[in-house]
């Protein structure tokens, strides 16, 4: 069993969530551009 401190800084429970949570951001990026027609910096105001 995992204790609190192996999952803290550079573990592979770490890294492994740090992963899929890049992939859902992307995903959803990628959705809004599509939705709206307009690009993420765009949509924020940068471009």
């Amino acid at each position: 069993m995992e204790t609190q401190e192996q999952k803290a800084g550079f573990t592979k429970f770490a890294e492994t969530w740090n992963g899929r949570l890049a992939m859902l951001g992307f995903v959803i990026g990628v959705a809004t551009e599509y939705l709206t027609g307009q690009s993420i910096l765009s949509q924020i105001g940068l471009m």
